[in-house]
Order: C-alpha cells, then structure tokens, then sequence
C-alpha cells in the first residue's frame, strides 16, 4: 500500500496574485476551447460529417499550426 500524505494535515500554499490570475486566465481559454470543440461535435451528431470538398486537409493544418509555433520561437543562431 502506498503512503499518501493526508490532505486534511496539510494546508494549500496560495498563489501569487499574477500567478493566480494567470491560472484563471488558462482555465478560461481551455474553457472556450472546450466549448467551441462541444458545439462542433453536437453540430456533427446533428446534421452529420461536412462535405470532404468543405474541408481542410488535415496536412495544410498541420502545416499552418507548425508556422504558428516557428514563429513563436525565437531564433537559434
């Protein structure tokens, strides 16, 4: 059996200000994406998969989401 500390005998360290308000605003982007993937898969359930024709192949995506990060990136000489 494994030793796990007792939670109740150990009280919670709190956050910074900056640090909790960046952990809210984490929660709250992940909360949009969450929501914005939930109402493509009920608009799926409901009216089916889209026409191939209408949508993006999955390596022009991939693609794009790659330059995103690059960009991000600084440089290495």
């Amino acid at each position: 059996m494994s030793e796990q500390p007792d939670p109740a005998n150990h009280a919670r360290q709190q956050l910074e200000p900056a640090a909790a308000d960046a952990v809210r605003a984490y929660a709250a982007r992940t909360r949009e994406s969450a929501d914005r993937l939930a109402a493509v898969l009920e608009d799926i359930a409901a009216n089916g998969l889209p026409p191939a024709e209408d949508c993006t192949p999955w390596e022009e995506l991939r693609e794009a989401h790659l330059s995103r990060l690059a960009a991000q990136r600084p440089a290495v000489a």
